[in-house]
């Protein structure tokens, strides 16, 4: 039996608004976990300028997540980087709002 030796070509390509949406991801985490970091080294008093990183940062998040279910509707790509960027902004969204939620509450 002879091994079958044929290559598949396709068009296909990672969409590129799936590719913004990872890297807003990364860099919303980023600043998120950079201000946090920032505000426990100053001893629990947050800075202005971390709120509004913090802010941006969940902004980006946002605009990830919207660019990520764009992505995703695209016909014949690759989806890896659109359910990369997807759980990445979920996680930084998900972790915001337990931010805000334990600041609010006193937890």
């Amino acid at each position: 039996m002879a091994k079958k030796s044929s290559y598949i070509f396709t068009n296909k390509e990672h969409p590129q608004k799936a590719l913004m949406s990872t890297i807003l991801g990364i860099v919303s985490a980023v600043s998120i976990i950079a201000s946090l970091y920032l505000t426990f080294q100053n001893g629990g008093v947050a800075r202005p300028r971390y709120g509004a990183a913090f802010l941006l940062a969940a902004l980006f998040s946002v605009a990830g997540l919207i660019l990520g279910i764009l992505s995703r509707m695209e016909p014949d790509k690759y989806y890896l980087f659109s359910y990369l960027g997807l759980a990445i902004n979920i996680l930084v969204l998900a972790g915001t709002g337990f931010i805000l939620f334990a600041g609010v509450y006193g937890i």
